[in-house]
């Protein structure tokens, strides 16, 4: 996908911020449910880094039935994600998404690299307190759907699609339900 916008973007300035999202938030459809002035960036990579999916305070994901992805410091690590440049007035919605007041999620600053190598400052989330959890097979397909729809790299998509869901069976919400259908018809 083709950059717009973040070459000229030097951060949090103005009436938009830059937000890297590696989680369910990769899906641009996942990520308009709430945040509507979401407008894709570009590919970034998160230099050590890794990915990890967990219960803040051991406690499940009522949305999404297990394990949430989170980031944590990894040297020699990377993860992949999407830098979307967002409306300031989307700030309280997408922290309220992320549980910063439940306290599931705290708001980092990240320096990212686009895949020509530009170094880009972004707001990002990472939880606190958890316990490592196997994600549900629905919040896995979001991830891995927002991964392929945004062509980050083919070895990034391989290891997420080789995350190990839990035995989860059951639904989740009726809309990601439907963002899981949609996504999945067009990437098939």
């Amino acid at each position: 996908m083709a950059n717009s916008g973040c070459e000229d973007v030097r951060g949090q300035e103005g009436e938009s911020f830059l937000y890297f999202a590696y989680g369910s938030n990769l899906l641009t459809e996942r990520i308009h449910l709430r945040n509507r002035s979401a407008a894709f960036c570009c590919v970034a990579r998160l230099q050590d880094y890794k990915l990890d999916f967990g219960n803040s305070q051991g406690k499940t994901s009522e949305t999404w039935h297990g394990g949430i992805a989170t980031i944590f410091q990894s040297p020699g690590d990377e993860v992949w994600g999407v830098v979307w440049k967002m409306n300031k007035s989307n700030l309280s919605s997408l922290d309220k998404q992320e549980g910063v007041k439940s306290g599931t999620y705290v708001p980092i600053e990240v320096n990212v690299y686009t895949q020509e190598g530009k170094e880009i400052t972004c707001r990002s989330y990472q939880m606190k307190n958890y316990e490592s959890a196997l994600p549900s097979l629905q919040y896995k397909k979001v991830i891995c759907l927002g991964a392929k729809e945004n062509d980050l790299p083919l070895e990034y998509q391989k290891k997420l699609n080789a995350v190990e869901p839990n035995d989860y069976q059951g639904e989740v919400s009726e809309e990601i339900e439907d963002i899981i259908k949609k996504g999945e018809t067009k990437v098939h």
